[in-house]
């Protein structure tokens, strides 16, 4: 047995010391974790509704105290509270119904680094027990993945394993998207889709090999019969981190700015962004002189946004979309490998939903996987709980001899489960799991897996294993998602 080996059994031995450990009230059930999850269709129909009706809100997320409590600020190092304030979080909600009687959709996205599912099912909670929106079939929350935004996932705080959530904040961020989504429903409207895609030359950074990420800027955009609101839902893959480590000021990155841009072009248009498959990692084209501060970080971001704006103001050849929506979710079990994350769970730094099996000493953290259709194959939206590596998606694998495990990878990839004429990755959504990385290129640190990164054969980083809920994560999101399109054909 060699080295490798014996150190992977010894990791494995810590991490079910700790959650034979692990008191009970740590630990939920799946009922417990699932209870707020709408499922979506059964089965998913062709048939057509007359219109689309579709709503949007928004609301302020910021905190008016940012400079009287410790607000940290998430996504690069940790104890780095907020200053001050760039530009503000929003919560953007979105409903769609196409009026075949089968019920509304929401599709929200937070100006934040993350959104545990925990957090996700609390504002399920206050949206479904309002009771304001009736036949609502399902409701989907994500994060713009902003690393400007106030830690709303815990591992930015002051010192390690102390969480950087700030509670009373996190309450209201939760009330606040909750009625959004509500008031998303009640400023609804009947009007047309349509969507359009171009590819956004120039202006993305692959930071991990294989350089195979998805270039396409995608908009999907409402317009009202009666010509008084335009709704842009912006699908677009990069990190949200140009500010750089050394911001001290909250902001939601270049997605604010794209958004400014968008809307700046007609005082009816609202926008929502939302980020695509960025594991990889995918990021701005200038990241590399952002990391190294060599530029004026808070005017980059500025322009990034602005440009992608502009991308998406200068689309043409729209195809309009059947009033057709159809959406499954299922709930899955992530086995979490990773220790570290165990460990930040025991201590209260991260809140999501865990549950305990077997002989006490295997922890799979709670999450879902979901797919989303609109018209009759027009668009494929697959709804990833984290940041997906963009080769689980359009199958740009390395090869055996280019991986860091000298393997290939087998797996049935997204692109090839759905027919649909256009299709892309709604990332962290539902959840946020970290990196979701292919089994063939996932390297752990041999004395220090989780903590330290490891660097392969070919002198490759692999940073993005400390972010990770474990190899397998990939495998179980691509299998229960294949499952999921299955049922409902």
């Amino acid at each position: 047995m060699n080295f490798d080996k014996i150190t992977r059994k010894s990791i494995e031995a810590l991490s079910k010391t700790i959650i034979s450990a692990m008191p009970s009230g740590y630990f939920t059930t799946s009922e417990k974790a699932d209870r707020y999850l709408l499922n979506g269709d059964k089965k998913f129909s062709q048939e057509a509704g007359k219109f689309f009706t579709c709503g949007f809100a928004k609301a302020v997320l910021t905190p008016e105290d940012i400079t009287k409590d410790n607000f940290y600020i998430a996504g690069y190092g940790s104890n780095n509270p907020a200053k001050g304030v760039l530009d503000d979080m929003f919560a953007r909600a979105v409903y769609v119904d196409d009026n075949t009687g089968r019920g509304g959709v929401v599709l929200c996205c937070v100006d934040a680094v993350g959104i545990s599912r925990k957090d996700i099912n609390d504002i399920r909670k206050l949206v479904i027990e309002s009771k304001k929106i009736p036949a609502l079939k399902s409701v989907n929350v994500s994060a713009t993945h902003s690393h400007s935004a106030v830690d709303t996932q815990g591992l930015w705080g002051e010192k390690l394993f102390k969480s950087g959530r700030n509670d009373a904040f996190m309450e209201i961020l939760k009330r606040k998207t909750a009625d959004a989504i509500i008031a998303a429903y009640e400023n609804r409207k009947d009007g047309k889709l349509f969507y359009s895609v171009i590819e956004a030359e120039d202006m993305q950074f692959d930071c991990r090999t294989p350089i195979a990420y998805d270039k396409n800027l995608t908009r999907i955009r409402f317009e009202a019969f009666d010509g008084s609101e335009e709704i842009h839902i912006i699908n677009f893959a990069s990190h949200a981190e140009l500010l750089g480590s050394e911001t001290k000021n909250i902001s939601a990155d270049f997605p604010a700015y794209m958004i400014k841009e968008i809307e700046a072009a007609d005082e009816k248009i609202n926008a929502v962004f939302f980020n695509g498959a960025i594991g990889g990692m995918i990021s701005a084209k200038e990241i590399k002189k952002v990391y190294r501060e060599e530029i004026d970080c808070e005017a980059y971001t500025k322009d990034f946004g602005k440009k992608l704006g502009k991308i998406a103001n200068a689309l043409e050849n729209e195809t309009e979309i059947e009033p057709i929506i159809n959406v499954k979710s299922a709930p899955i079990q992530i086995a979490a490998s990773n220790f570290v994350l165990i460990l930040a769970r025991l201590l209260k730094v991260l809140n999501n939903d865990i549950i305990r099996i077997g002989k006490r000493s295997e922890a799979y953290i709670c999450s879902e996987v979901g797919y989303l259709e609109l018209g009759k194959n027009r668009i494929g939206v697959f709804l990833i709980p984290g940041e997906l590596f963009p080769e689980l998606w359009n199958g740009e694998f390395l090869s055996a001899e280019e991986s860091a495990t000298g393997k290939s990878a087998d797996y049935r990839i997204l692109r090839d489960m759905c027919k649909c004429d256009h299709q892309f990755v709604l990332g962290l959504c539902n959840d946020e799991l970290g990196y979701i990385i292919p089994d063939n290129d996932f390297l752990l640190h041999e004395k220090t897996p989780y903590i330290d990164k490891a660097t392969d054969k070919f002198d490759r980083s692999h940073y993005e294993e400390t972010n990770s809920t474990g190899p397998n994560t990939a495998r179980t999101i691509l299998n229960e998602t294949e499952k999921l399109i299955a049922s409902v054909k």
